[in-house]
């Protein structure tokens, strides 16, 4: 909790009004922390007050049977009152279109005495529309050119309106003519011509629409395996095929130089797997063994130095460049 410091008053006094003054503002740093309401710690689970629950009718703290028993001054009770409804009659629920674009031409109703009430000249002055300057040109409407734009564009003359078309006019102003074997859409119901609906069909027609004979059930009997699923001709199974059905039923031969795809499996003949590998199969079949990535960037025998490193000897050259430069 954040102490509310206070003003401090001073005075421009002797030493006593300082001591005064020093006091008075010590004893205000600790009036108001307790003066500061105390803060609750607690959660609704441990908390000593009634829990609340939103939605409901009951009170936040319980009343005292006093308070339940007293009556409301007049000024409560003025207080209680509902705000007026000014929207009453026609007015209620009134559509927002009122005050909008599209708005009625009487947003409210006027009375019967404001309807036959004259103007005076004031109001006639002002009610006269603005004239435009001789100069103005008035702009064209602006549904000329749209959706719902009128025929004439501009006004035509009567002479023109009069004035008999030439045959170049008259040409342009025929329509344009489909191509001579152009074909309509065809219409989505087919028109049945009369004498179709009236002939008569032939016994051959009526055995072919006659519906296949089947027996009773949902399913055909498989019968055995070997036998076919319909009934085959006794002079069909014994009859010879042709010299063409022959030709005709034999696969069509592949390409020469064809090579089959390769196995997935790959054999490995016998005496490949009896064979020996050499000594140079050997060696290459050893394989590379790689530094960690521990030590790609580090290395551990980077400081090493080699056996015949230490035993050799440097040359005079070296000696002398090993000189240090003296300053």
């Amino acid at each position: 909790m954040t102490a509310v410091q206070g003003p401090l008053f001073t005075d421009s006094g002797g030493a006593g009004d300082e001591t005064s003054t020093n006091e008075q503002a010590t004893m205000l740093q600790r009036v108001y922390p307790l003066a500061s309401p105390k803060m609750s710690r607690s959660v609704w689970l441990t908390n000593y007050e009634p829990k609340l629950i939103w939605g409901n009718q009951d009170h936040m703290w319980p009343l005292s049977p006093t308070a339940l028993k007293a009556s409301a001054s007049p000024r409560l009770e003025r207080l209680a009152l509902s705000k007026r409804n000014f929207q009453t009659g026609r007015k209620i629920c009134r559509p927002e279109f009122s005050y909008s674009c599209g708005r009625a031409s009487l947003i409210w109703e006027v009375s019967p005495l404001a309807m036959t009430a004259e103007s005076t000249e004031r109001v006639r002055v002002l009610a006269h529309p603005k004239k435009p300057p001789p100069e103005y040109k008035k702009d064209r409407p602006e549904n000329e050119f749209s959706c719902g734009r009128v025929s004439p564009i501009w006004t035509v003359a009567d002479g023109a309106k009069r004035c008999p078309s030439r045959d170049r006019s008259d040409q342009l102003a025929r329509a344009k003519t489909p191509h001579q074997h152009y074909t309509g859409n065809k219409e989505v119901e087919t028109l049945v011509p009369r004498p179709a609906q009236l002939a008569v069909a032939t016994p051959r027609v009526e055995d072919l629409a006659r519906p296949k004979s089947r027996p009773a059930g949902l399913f055909l009997d498989p019968g055995h395996p070997e036998q076919s699923i319909w009934k085959v001709n006794g002079k069909a199974r014994t009859a010879s095929a042709t010299q063409r059905l022959l030709e005709l039923s034999k696969p069509k031969g592949l390409a020469d130089g064809f090579v089959n795809n390769r196995e997935v499996a790959w054999p490995v003949s016998r005496s490949a797997r009896r064979n020996q590998p050499t000594e140079r199969l050997g060696q290459l079949s050893i394989p590379i063994i790689r530094a960690t990535m521990d030590h790609v960037q580090f290395d551990p025998d980077a400081f090493l130095v080699k056996e015949t490193a230490k035993k050799a000897r440097c040359s005079q050259r070296v000696e002398e460049l090993a000189q240090p430069l003296l300053r």
